[in-house]
């Protein structure tokens, strides 16, 4: 499973959608939000460089519906100097500007002497044999429900917390554990805006901090841990974690859409139109 491939194009790198990058909204006629960070950060990565840098936050504007159509990525270094490293990518489609992200990597250094306060508890994963089954590399809990492999049982207005495998973003490569975790943080509106009546929200964008990137086996949660709405729009934080603890957070920004998606469709066999 992977969201693209890639091939020259004429100017640079073109990545070419796979069924899996197709999104539910407008009749799968647009790119998942997961794709579209996923190919941003691809991208950051790379021109950051795998030296001391690690990455901190990462931050991704969706400034219009990306089409499900191939795609471009530019890529900038605005800054680098001995401890930080700050670059910008952008996602074009032709000659239009559908979405840009903002990569800080930041040099580690020797651990703190003093003591912070830090949360006592944290999100448990779900136990090793619960497996996804969709076709979504991914499984699902609900606070009176509990772990399973399909979304079925959480169509409900309890707290949610996904559990995400990794997937290529372009055919071929294992991401990176930055990549995997920047293409799951899409999933904050999945993991705090899913309610009874589906998931009425879309991304509009998303900020991904991280103390540390996921373990070298990628598997990680999303644990939902704040949400405000109001007149339409929702603003929500969820706790990202592995099977180490926690590792970060990652926060968004929703808009409601004009129709509710049912999550429980997404991943089923004929789900969404092939590709043509």
């Amino acid at each position: 499973m992977a969201f693209f491939t890639a091939a020259p194009g004429p100017a640079g790198e073109l990545l070419h959608p796979l069924p899996e990058a197709r999104a539910s909204w407008s009749d799968g006629a647009q790119l998942r939000g997961m794709a579209t960070s996923g190919a941003l950060a691809r991208a950051a990565e790379r021109a950051a460089g795998t030296g001391a840098f690690r990455p901190a936050r990462w931050t991704v504007d969706l400034l219009r519906p990306a089409a499900f159509a191939p795609s471009a990525v530019r890529t900038e270094v605005v800054r680098r100097g001995r401890r930080l490293c700050l670059v910008e990518a952008t996602l074009w489609q032709g000659e239009t500007l559908v979405g840009k992200g903002s990569g800080l990597f930041l040099a580690a250094g020797s651990p703190a002497v003093g003591s912070v306060w830090a949360p006592a508890g944290h999100p448990a994963p779900p136990p090793p044999d619960v497996a996804p089954a969709t076709e979504e590399p991914r499984v699902f809990h609900s606070e009176g429900v509990g772990w399973t492999g399909s979304p079925e049982p959480h169509q409900n207005a309890s707290r949610k917390t996904i559990w995400v495998f990794p997937q290529d973003i372009v055919r071929g490569e294992r991401p990176t554990p930055f990549q995997h975790a920047a293409t799951a943080a899409d999933l904050v509106n999945l993991v705090t805006n899913w309610g009874d009546a589906g998931l009425e929200f879309i991304n509009a964008d998303l900020t991904l901090t991280l103390g540390r990137v996921p373990a070298s086996d990628l598997q990680l949660g999303l644990a939902a841990d704040h949400r405000v709405e109001h007149d339409g729009v929702a603003v929500t934080t969820a706790t990202v974690f592995d099977r180490e603890g926690p590792l970060g957070t990652v926060s968004g920004t929703a808009l409601l859409a004009a129709a509710p998606v049912d999550p429980r469709r997404v991943g089923a066999p004929g789900s969404l139109p092939a590709v043509p």
